[in-house]
């Protein structure tokens, strides 16, 4: 495989900022009722505060300034183009460090693992142990950001493939990886592919894939689990079934007002994170619109959609590749997990042991969906707690 990675800066460009701009001026807000809430949907006030700060506070390039700070870059990995950010431990007890694949999720983007990355790479200046640095590759998912769109469908059955050549091209031959949200779903399928490469596979959730299996001996806590996940997804989830069945009829509302995919987005920041409600508890305006303008002006919100259809509908190759890759068994590399109290929904250990050589699990004291962001010391110290043996 030819790999030559090229360095990477962050730079859209002023037309596709300016015409961001016209459209926020030009929206056409929908009507409704006069209380603003959020029990329909993203609150009307609060969508409309933050459209302001977009358009006259929210500072583009102080953020790609401050992003690209860390070492970036682009490279074609089996005909596909990957973004991703690599930095080098700083420090090391034995002077070879172990490198981490992290891997985000949606409506995310690399940005997730912006606070973590320091305290991975240099844990040392954040009141850790030099001997825990890390080595750290985080990638934009294939049709995230600044990754390369796949034309066809199918791209998450092939994630395995593109982040393990992504890994050999760079050189490491051992590697752990983390992940959430469908970086978790991924970080699976990495270790079940790669076992020889991959020493442990830390998460923060299980894979919402595996709610599809039926398992006759089902625990308590498990069966309580299951419910629990059905009345999710009954109140919650239809943002799942529409990007599952219709992508491309959403996206053309979403890539055409920005404003209509803030609203997409912010909704999920909020119900998905520790912030009872108040969603700037967690994130700042500039935070969540980081990822908004990513989306906008990459054109990605419908590339990055694609994974839940692929999910939905595996074709009948796949769906037996599938099938039998389950028969394999569970992955054979150790498993760790962090539950994070108000993700989406936090599965018992049990759960977890039907997929995983489950060797750590940890229900951690605070903390949602996008952990990462959220509480990125809690996590630090769990992936070196995990990693630790492993080195």
């Amino acid at each position: 495989m030819s790999f030559t990675p090229q360095p990477f800066r962050i730079d859209f460009d002023s037309a596709t900022l300016d015409d961001l701009q016209r459209r926020l001026a030009a929206t056409r807000w929908p009507n409704g009722f006069d209380r603003d809430t959020w029990d329909f949907g993203t609150d009307p006030a609060y969508l409309r505060s933050l459209v302001e700060h977009w358009q006259h506070g929210f500072d583009w390039r102080a953020v790609e300034s401050r992003l690209n700070r860390f070492a970036q870059f682009r490279a074609e990995v089996d005909g596909l183009g990957l973004h991703f950010v690599h930095e080098r431990a700083k420090s090391s007890a034995n002077g070879k460090p172990l490198v981490l694949l992290l891997v985000h999720g949606w409506p995310d983007s690399f940005v997730r693992f912006e606070k973590l990355i320091p305290l991975l790479v240099d844990p040392a200046a954040h009141g850790g142990d030099a001997g825990d640095a890390f080595d750290v590759v985080v990638p934009s998912l294939p049709g995230y950001g600044f990754s390369d769109a796949p034309r066809r469908p199918g791209v998450l059955y092939e994630m395995a493939r593109y982040l393990g050549a992504l890994m050999e091209g760079l050189g490491y031959e051992r590697y752990g990886v983390h992940g959430g949200d469908w970086g978790g779903t991924i970080t699976e399928r990495i270790a079940h592919a790669h076992p020889r490469q991959v020493v442990g596979a830390h998460m923060t959730d299980v894979s919402f894939m595996h709610l599809f299996e039926q398992h006759p001996d089902l625990s308590a806590a498990e069966q309580r689990f299951i419910d629990k996940s059905q009345q999710w997804q009954k109140a919650e989830g239809a943002y799942s079934m529409i990007q599952g069945t219709k992508p491309q009829s959403l996206a053309y509302g979403l890539a055409d007002s920005p404003v209509g995919l803030a609203g997409w987005i912010v909704e999920k920041y909020r119900s998905w994170s520790d912030c009872d409600g108040d969603v700037e508890r967690r994130f700042t305006k500039d935070d969540l619109l980081t990822q908004a303008t990513i989306y906008w002006a990459t054109n990605t919100i419908r590339s990055s959609t694609q994974l839940y259809h692929d999910a939905m509908n595996p074709g009948v190759v796949t769906g037996v590749a599938e099938q039998l890759r389950r028969l394999t068994g569970k992955p054979s590399v150790p498993a760790g997990f962090a539950l994070f109290p108000k993700d989406i929904r936090p599965p018992p250990r049990a759960w977890g042991e039907r997929f995983f050589d489950v060797q750590r699990w940890t229900e951690m004291p605070r903390g949602g969906h996008f952990a990462a962001f959220e509480e990125p010391e809690l996590l630090a110290d769990e992936l070196r707690a995990f990693f630790r043996p492993l080195r």
